[in-house]
């Protein structure tokens, strides 16, 4: 290749980069403001939790004086760590349950096409669409008949009750793509419909699990408005709860609010950089499998 036609070469592969640069800087601009609206609230949250009560500075300016006191008081207290365990005991269970019953009921959704299934399918479809608060009333009247008041299987249930048709409906559509000749197999080689599932479709369910672990973990963990009716003991409340104490009709202490929730969302951070690397693990083993 002659010296001219290298320099062309090079001159064209120069303006094709520059094209694509240009083509995608809008996205890089999109990206950068998606980042910024998650950024600024945490970027506020964490000043705020080193601010003290007569700080006149604004929400966005840094603190007059850097003050450790509303970590120190809160840790002091020891009701954080009450509502750690409290939260951990509703999001861990209610997760295990949820990711348990919807796996094993989306199985034989996803595998059998019949009208009765298609049924059940629209009826999750339908609840999922109901807003949890819409029925409270009637909830908590349920909960009082069942004296489960002031108990954590009370909760428990009802986070279940209402994040179980979502987790049915992404295992079933996950489980769907899994080809039907992996059973047939396990089938030829001996294996029952419990032992297909278990040895054959589990492993393969790594990802979703990690999907659901995270959102619906992060939702229990999150969870206000039916821990405020279920869970009134001192003792019982969730970090949620906790944090709803430094507001008052006398006054608001929002450098006591803002520690209180980074404090809660470290726990949850770590939980969910952990079950980041098993999805993407997950994701390389269903490829190659």
């Amino acid at each position: 290749m002659s010296r001219e036609k290298k320099n062309k070469f090079k001159e064209e592969e120069q303006h094709f980069y520059a094209g694509q640069k240009k083509g995608y800087l809008w996205k890089y601009l999109l990206a950068f403001l998606v980042a910024a609206v998650y950024i600024i609230p945490l970027y506020v949250l964490v000043l705020q939790s080193f601010k003290g009560i007569s700080d006149a500075s604004s929400a966005l300016g840094m603190p007059e004086v850097f003050r450790l006191e509303n970590y120190t008081s809160i840790i002091k207290d020891g009701t954080i760590f009450r509502a750690f365990k409290n939260s951990g005991i509703v999001a861990v269970c209610t997760t295990v349950i949820e990711i348990v019953l919807a796996c094993m009921a989306a199985y034989p959704l996803a595998r059998n096409d019949s009208k009765f299934n298609r049924f059940i399918r629209t009826v999750f479809m339908g609840v999922m669409m109901i807003p949890p608060l819409t029925i409270l009333v009637g909830v908590y009247n349920f909960l009082v008949g069942a004296k489960a008041i002031n108990t954590y299987w009370g909760l428990i249930s009802v986070l279940v009750a209402f994040g179980l048709p979502m987790a049915v409906f992404i295992f079933s559509n996950f489980i769907s793509s899994i080809p039907k000749s992996l059973d047939e197999a396990s089938i030829i080689d001996g294996a029952n419909i419990l032992q297909t599932f278990f040895y054959i479709i589990l492993p393969q369910l790594k990802p979703v699990i990690a999907t659901v672990t995270i959102l619906h973990g992060v939702s229990a963990w999150n969870e206000y408005a039916y821990s405020m009716y279920v869970l009134q003991k001192p003792e019982m409340m969730t970090i949620t709860l906790t944090i709803k104490k430094y507001f008052s009709s006398v006054g608001n202490n929002y450098g006591g609010a803002a520690a209180a929730a980074v404090l809660a969302i470290l726990p949850i951070t770590i939980v969910y950089l952990v079950l980041q690397d098993a999805f993407v693990q997950g994701q390389v083993d269903s490829a190659i499998k």
